[in-house]
């Protein structure tokens, strides 16, 4: 048995390793995806005041803290039993867009992208932002770079920091109105970012879709799962990124569920395997039948294509557009394959902008009634859709509004088994007889980054004692001594 370990992955957040196991034919027996860290934020937030967790949770991550931050506000709005007035709501929602402008940029152009932009085959050295720039241009990659830095500035603007956001730690509101001003600079920003998404879609269609090997790499077996699909949608089932219930279709596109917030530990369960801190969460009434797709399988996928494939549309007119053309292009609904994932991404880029330019436009906007009078502490939910996924806070609090009790369910957790199954199938579809290149590695890793996961967000179990490994070299580089200390503690 011959092992193949790519370690570190590349171009996504956080650490994670692949360890491909081949027979004695040079083919793929078995592959698997391994996250050795550890973060364990649901521990370091007991005890803490409620006001602090929406502060707190920000940290789990530089990439999606505004993410962790509505999903905390969100939770702490139900255990408050209060619900924020209409234009604070509007300005949180207008804040989230611009982290999903800033965020789906950042997945594209700088890590997704270059896979396509420059090829998969492409040298290492130039699959990345530099490679992008040195073959689209230097005047795309200062639209790349303003444009992210739009989605920021809205953040920083609402949020009162571009990183790491406090405004929506009130519980039923929200910290400050914005002014005129501020209005009037956020919708010139929006609508550059609006024709900058529509520019997206544009590259995306000259450099994929009429790529008729990017279009059979996209269709092949190698990305392809058929399991079922996670996303909140409004009361029309159109795709929302803030508000609304969570709806589940099966692998025919059929609704399974459909559920509030409050609701998700009757549909969610997750499961553990030893050998990862990231959990495996499932639907509870199918049951974990291991890392199998199809309707018998109780997995699920979340994200950009997972939320198209659970809505019914989107609810704005361009992206709608777009929807229907991915949809059509691709055989109809839903869309199993796993590179679909970057045409979603690029869809909901696009309403975002469409939607943060209704927003800002509202007359609502600029109002300075932004609070509602929190009631006692008690048990709350919040659910807001991650970048990478639906994402969920659950809180505890006791009498004295501290946390007693704190759970995460991750994005990339949602999204973990089938992470999984998608680096195995495309081991198994891409290694034949032993022959092992550069570029099918980088494929491989294509078949996770797809998914855009932030495993910075996604660890939070804690199973023993953290591993280590640690690589003693003498003064020659000459490696002298392996110490390591397994999940379990035992060295």
């Amino acid at each position: 048995m011959r092992e193949v370990i790519i370690n570190p992955i590349t171009r996504l957040e956080g650490h994670g390793k692949i360890t491909i196991f081949l027979n004695d034919e040079g083919d793929v027996e078995e592959a698997y995806f391994q996250v050795p860290e550890l973060r364990g934020f649901e521990k370091f937030c007991e005890g803490r005041r409620a006001e602090d967790l929406p502060i707190i949770t920000t940290r789990i991550c530089g990439v999606c803290p505004v993410a962790h931050h509505m999903a905390s506000a969100k939770a702490l709005d139900a255990a408050f039993n209060v619900e924020p007035p209409e234009p604070a709501k509007k300005l949180r929602e207008l804040m989230y867009c611009g982290y999903y402008i800033y965020d789906h940029t950042l997945h594209f152009y700088y890590l997704g992208g270059p896979d396509f932009i420059v090829g998969p085959d492409a040298p290492p050295e130039k699959r990345n932002i530099l490679g992008v720039i040195e073959k689209a241009g230097i005047q795309i990659a200062k639209e790349v770079i303003k444009h992210r830095a739009y989605g920021q500035k809205i953040t920083e603007i609402l949020g009162g920091k571009a990183t790491h956001p406090v405004s929506a730690c009130i519980p039923g509101g929200f910290a400050r109105p914005i002014s005129k001003e501020e209005q009037r600079e956020i919708e010139e920003m929006v609508k550059s970012c609006l024709k900058f998404a529509e520019f997206s879609l544009k590259i995306f269609d000259e450099i994929v879709l009429k790529n008729t090997s990017y279009i059979e790499l996209m269709k092949s077996q190698s990305y392809t799962l058929k399991t079922y699909y996670m996303g909140l949608v409004d009361k029309d089932n159109k795709v929302n990124f803030y508000d609304g219930k969570v709806r589940v279709v099966d692998p025919y596109g059929n609704e399974f569920v459909k559920f509030s917030p409050e609701e998700y530990l009757g549909v969610i369960e997750e499961h553990v395997e030893p050998w990862t801190y990231v959990k495996f969460p499932y639907l509870k009434k199918i049951g974990w039948r291991g890392l199998i797709d199809g309707p018998d399988s109780g997995i699920y996928r979340v994200g950009p294509l997972g939320r198209l494939n659970a809505a019914d549309g989107m609810a704005t007119p361009l992206a709608q557009e777009e929807y229907k053309r991915m949809y059509e292009t691709l055989g109809g609904k839903p869309v199993h394959n796993t590179l679909a994932y970057h045409w979603a991404r690029l869809i909901e880029l696009l309403y975002a902008a469409e939607r943060a330019l209704e927003l800002v436009t509202d007359p609502e906007i600029t109002s300075t009634n932004l609070r509602n009078k929190p009631g006692e502490p008690g048990e709350g939910v919040g659910i807001v859709e991650a970048a990478r996924g639906t994402l969920i806070h659950h809180y505890q609090l006791d009498e004295n509004a501290l946390a007693r009790k704190v759970n995460l369910i991750v994005a990339t957790v949602n999204n973990a088994p089938s992470i999984c199954m998608s680096i195995r199938n495309a081991a198994k579809g891409l290694i034949r007889k032993g022959n092992v290149t550069d570029g099918i590695l980088n494929m491989i890793e294509m078949a996770f980054r797809a998914y855009d996961p932030c495993f910075a967000c996604a660890t939070h179990y804690a199973i023993g004692q953290m591993p280590l490994e640690v690589e003693i070299y003498n003064s020659e580089k000459q490696l002298i001594k392996v110490i390591r200390r397994n999940i379990d503690g035992r060295n």
